[in-house]
């Protein structure tokens, strides 16, 4: 599908979620994306660092990171904007992010059913061959009237 004929634009749509809210206040930013996937960037900040006395990136704006990675990457793929809520998101902790290094997000919706969509990724803080940590997720899609 050409790229003009799209009807969600992750790029658009995260200046908009990075205006406000949660997104807004962790500062991710658009990275790039394909017909089926979407890689958002979580900078590095003091404010973000888990445990006094180190040097550590916490977990939860990881997983932040990559639940709105993941999201995008479905309504990338369905090619709309619509309801969705995370039923199911595991992340598995494979190492520290770096000190002082943005940590990208991507996330790939592979397969999408009449009621749910299924998403894999990963974040890395510069090597996506080296990560940080790796996820699989299940959305529910929620119709416009309540039934599916």
């Amino acid at each position: 599908m050409s790229e003009q004929l799209r009807k969600f634009d992750p790029a658009q749509a995260t200046a908009f979620f990075a205006g406000r809210g949660h997104s807004g206040w962790l500062g991710l930013r658009y990275s790039d994306h394909g017909d089926d996937w979407v890689e958002l960037e979580l900078p590095w900040r003091e404010d973000l660092l888990g445990e006094d006395g180190q040097r550590v990136l916490a977990s939860g704006p990881i997983l932040s990171l990559m639940d709105m990675a993941s999201g995008m990457a479905i309504w990338r793929a369905m090619d709309e904007f619509t309801a969705i809520a995370t039923l199911d998101l595991r992340v598995d902790y494979v190492r520290p992010a770096r000190e002082g290094a943005s940590v990208f997000g991507r996330s790939q919706c592979y397969r999408i059913t009449r009621s749910a969509a299924f998403v894999r990724g990963l974040a890395h803080d510069g090597d996506s061959g080296d990560p940080v940590a790796h996820i699989q997720a299940v959305f529910m899609k929620i119709a416009p009237t309540g039934r599916l």
